[in-house]
């Protein structure tokens, strides 16, 4: 069995900074978790926005604001329902 960490992190505040758009990096982190996984990411602000694009693909999320310019925002993917 492959083992994986349980969190991923990304820090896209350098690039915010730079004036590049970190959708496309945040995206694909994304989608290149694993079941169980939790994605973590620095901001330097609170993203309201992806926050409501990651709810439509089943995540939960948790904000917390560490200083001024600096927001960690933890995404959980709920676990899938049976039908």
């Amino acid at each position: 069995m492959e083992s994986f960490e349980p969190v991923v992190e990304l820090d896209v505040r350098e690039d915010l900074r730079l004036k590049k758009e970190p959708f496309d990096k945040i995206m694909g982190t994304v989608k290149s978790l694993e079941k169980g996984q939790a994605f973590v990411l620095h901001a330097p602000f609170n993203p309201v926005p992806l926050h409501a694009v990651l709810k439509r693909k089943g995540f939960t999320h948790d904000a917390v604001k560490i200083e001024r310019k600096h927001w960690k925002v933890t995404y959980i993917k709920k676990e899938e329902t049976a039908k």
